[in-house]
């Protein structure tokens, strides 16, 4: 078969690859200069680094497989993380049992509350019976409000803005699920790619193009050419390219413009899902700000969400003694942060920054990257699976895979490697038949 695929994200490259291994024809165009979607590189003292950063769970068996059918094993490596909470100007490690029992905002009552709910929902697999409860809702029964209030309310409000009270505490399941999934003996191991996960994607490409597939880059697919309810061909420019199937791995509003012909019912639920736009203003500092990598920001008058210090992960050495920080926010579309540039983004968080760390001074800062994604995050709401549209479209030979699919899992590098076997598999279905 001849099988057409647009976007060059992780998503997108595993459907390619699959269908490459199994003796098909592809074509991949991706519309920006570059692969990878979010986990896209640039370069760092001569090394390559996430624009958005990344990591892998041990439980991302999908991923992890994939990683090892490309060759790539011996570049990943298992570290154990270090996570923090920033409330009130302090800073507490927030890792192990024992850490939860010095955590100081709350009561002694409220922490044993906080500790026995994650380890119910680490244990907990019926996450449907779940679906009906938003997270503000549940948490609040089962955790108490102040539990809300200090950890999870700050949270959820980081990531979704005004909609943090709608979202569906199936989402909320599913993130401390994951997290508990990755730990051994009390503590949190992530992994990563030494040479950044760009060596992924370099795979991906490499193994395409080798099969006789093709990757077109800066190519913005404008309209899915639609005949007798099937889907035949796509226009590039003023291209056009015939294919047997189609695999879309674009976000809802793109997909919905190259195909206005998708029934009503359909197209409704492409328009029912909300993103958060993500920033992310990357640093590269001469000291570090913490012992932190990944820090959680309980305090509303700081206006990012999180920090993430990757040399509190990754040796330093590896970018020439740099210390990199991603400063990490998730905005509505109308917020006018989203549309700043790098120094005016950078002055408003400056000041914030001797909040993490009295010491810190502006001369530390070397170079500063501005990144930014429209499609996000996906509002996960109650009820969330009833909203979901199928990867079959109504359109025949037509396909979809994109992040506001995943569910009860959030988004993540594993699962965008999960939606692309299954859409490759889908692909097939009219060859089989």
């Amino acid at each position: 078969m001849n099988i057409g695929i647009i976007g060059g994200g992780i998503a997108g490259l595993s459907a390619a690859y699959e269908l490459s291994k199994k003796g098909h024809k592809v074509a991949l165009f991706e519309k920006e200069a570059h692969l990878g979607g979010q986990a896209a590189t640039f370069e760092v003292a001569g090394e390559r680094l996430e624009r958005f950063y990344h990591h892998i769970f041990s439980s991302d068996v999908d991923i992890i497989n994939l990683i090892d059918e490309l060759g790539l094993s011996e570049k990943l490596v298992w570290l154990d993380s270090k996570i923090g909470f920033l409330h009130r100007g302090r800073i507490y490690d927030f890792v192990t049992a024992w850490d939860l029992l010095r955590f100081g905002p709350v009561g002694l009552l409220d922490r044993v509350r906080l500790g026995l709910v994650s380890l119910f929902l680490r244990r907990y697999k019926d996450w449907p019976s779940l679906e009906g409860m938003t997270a503000q809702e549940w948490i609040t029964r089962y955790g108490g409000r102040r539990n809300y209030d200090i950890v999870w309310g700050p949270l959820l409000q980081n990531k979704f803005g005004t909609s943090f009270d709608e979202v569906g505490m199936v989402w909320l399941w599913g993130k401390v699920h994951l997290r508990f999934a990755s730990r051994a003996r009390g503590r949190e191991r992530l992994g990563y790619l030494r040479g950044s996960f760009g060596l992924l994607i370099d795979a991906l490409a490499e193994r395409i193009l080798d099969a006789g597939g093709k990757i077109y880059t800066s190519s913005s697919v404008e309209r899915i050419v639609v005949e007798g309810e099937k889907a035949v061909a796509l226009q590039v420019g003023r291209q056009m390219y015939p294919f047997d199937s189609i695999i879309a791995t674009a976000p809802s509003p793109a997909f919905l413009e190259m195909v206005p012909q998708l029934p009503t019912d359909y197209a409704q639920k492409l328009k029912g899902v909300r993103y958060q736009r993500a920033v992310c203003l990357v640093l590269t500092l001469k000291k570090p700000l913490s012992h932190i990598y990944w820090l959680n920001i309980s305090d509303p008058s700081i206006p990012f969400v999180a920090l993430i210090e990757h040399t509190n992960f990754i040796d330093p050495s590896i970018y020439g003694g740099k210390r990199i920080v991603y400063l990490s926010n998730y905005l509505s579309k109308d917020s006018p942060l989203y549309r700043s540039d790098p120094d005016e983004l950078l002055n408003v968080y400056l000041p914030h920054l001797r909040k993490i760390n009295a010491e810190f001074e502006p001369s530390w800062i070397e170079e500063r990257y501005l990144f930014r994604e429209e499609a996000g995050q996906p509002v996960i709401t109650t009820k969330y699976s009833s909203q979901i549209p199928d990867h079959r479209t109504p359109i025949s030979h037509l396909y979809l895979a994109n992040t506001t699919q995943i569910y009860p899992e959030d988004r993540g590098m594993n699962y965008s490697v999960r939606l692309g076997l299954k859409a490759s598999n889908l692909a097939l279905e009219f060859s089989a038949a």
